[in-house]
């Protein structure tokens, strides 16, 4: 990935409180916030399963796919 891809998505987490920066000389420390980031997974908790279940399907789908084309 590249350093301007990463800067974007550290704006991204920033912007919505998922990390606290502090800059030391030229670097900028990224600190994860667990607290916020406990929020969005209580978000996403309802959908985790349909998500698991599709995944799961098309796991197996995918190694059925690779078996017969050996």
């Amino acid at each position: 990935m590249s350093q301007p891809s990463v800067s974007k998505h550290l704006g991204v987490l920033r912007e919505f409180g998922l990390v606290d920066v502090r800059t030391d000389a030229q670097r900028s420390i990224y600190r994860l916030r667990p607290a916020r980031l406990a929020v969005v997974d209580a978000w996403i908790r309802p959908y985790r399963r349909s998500w698991n279940d599709t995944f799961d399907t098309l796991d197996r789908h995918l190694e059925i796919t690779k078996e017969e084309q050996r």
